[in-house]
């Protein structure tokens, strides 16, 4: 190492963006959605409970009670910054939770709200927080029935931390989960990816990509319910966040024990995202997306399941981007614009922490 370089760099401060695999503490990888997290609940957390239920691993869980279907669903929010173009902590607590339960079919009903608030934040950036939630809550049709709060002392937290947890209904006759996914099924995304991921990059580096990037933060609940409309038997809905289209398509893979074949020119992805992408070194397939969801669709519905999603706001920019097959079982490839085929895999972590 140059001597000029000695006084001031510290390779044991360095860190690894996808570290090694045998990591004996938490990283930050284990949070980002890919196969860290994977390992972390298949080696950690279902050992713990072990129960069939949690070992769906789905968005939310499906639960008989009382004679109805109910999917419960939590997630916490750790976003950085709070606020970002198209949206902030607030929203994204809300559309999160309200999308996972959609992402079962469920109607989404009730919410409910714990802060983690860092001592010395302002009190007008949690009322700024808490404002977004009730529109949020109002525009996604939920209510937001009960909540909690701590305080946790100064350097001890990042402003603040929200967890919510929520219930819906499921109507009867849909059964949505990754383990359905069969070959031929038609791959539809409602709309186009990475706009989230990117968002919030352009604000926490200070990058500009010649346009303002928004979040596409939504909640889809409304989309799915049109979508049934169409046919009760979806096979399988997923919202993209951590990791992106390629982390829920190896999941959905991997759960089904078949293959996905995507169509890389047919995969909607924005100017702007493409741009920062290729500036960044970054494949959009592993961006976070926070208001759009992946379907896959029995052929012989796929094109009327496709017409009810452009008619709706949230699915205007639906795209088939590929197809289930049987062949290379639990794999995800693309078939690239020049010809050849590549294979897709699950991330290790994920490109861009603190993402939601």
């Amino acid at each position: 190492m140059p001597e000029q370089l000695a006084d001031t760099v510290d390779p044991a401060n360095w860190t690894c963006p996808a570290p090694l695999r045998d990591q004996p503490v938490v990283v930050m990888g284990h949070g980002g959605g890919g196969a860290l997290s994977a390992e972390l609940m298949e080696q950690v957390f279902v050992p713990a409970y072990g129960n069939a239920t949690l070992a769906g691993l789905a968005d939310s869980a499906v639960l008989e009670l009382g004679g109805a279907r109910l999917a419960f669903s939590t997630d916490s929010y750790v976003v950085r910054p709070l606020f970002f173009p198209g949206g902030s902590l607030g929203d994204l607590a809300v559309n999160g939770t309200v999308n996972d339960l959609a992402m079962s079919g469920a109607r989404p009903a009730y919410l409910s709200a714990a802060f983690v608030l860092e001592e010395g934040v302002e009190l007008t950036v949690v009322g700024r927080i808490a404002r977004a939630m009730g529109a949020a809550a109002e525009a996604a049709g939920v209510t937001i029935a009960t909540g909690d709060t701590k305080v946790v002392e100064s350097g001890h937290g990042d402003g603040v931390y929200v967890t919510t947890a929520g219930v819906g209904l499921v109507p009867d006759g849909v059964d949505i989960r990754p383990q359905r996914a069969r070959p031929g099924d038609a791959v539809i995304v409602s709309g186009p990816i990475g706009l989230h991921g990117v968002a919030i990059m352009s604000v926490r580096e200070g990058l500009e990509f010649g346009v303002e990037v928004a979040s596409d933060t939504a909640p889809l609940a409304d989309l799915v319910a049109a979508m049934l409309a169409v046919t009760p038997d979806i096979h399988v809905l997923r919202d993209p966040t951590r990791g992106g289209l390629a982390a829920s398509l190896n999941e959905i893979a991997r759960a089904s024990g078949t293959g996905v074949r995507l169509q890389e020119r047919a995969v909607p992805v924005p100017d702007a995202v493409a741009n920062a992408c290729g500036f960044l070194g970054l494949d959009p397939l592993y961006v976070a997306n926070e208001g759009r969801l992946v379907a896959f669709v029995p052929p012989s519905a796929a094109d009327e399941v496709l017409a009810a999603m452009r008619a709706h706001p949230q699915g205007a920019g639906a795209t088939l981007i590929g197809e289930c097959v049987a062949d290379h079982p639990g794999m995800v490839v693309v078939a690239t614009g020049l010809g050849g085929t590549r294979v897709v895999d699950l991330p290790l972590g994920e490109q861009l922490p603190r993402i939601c």
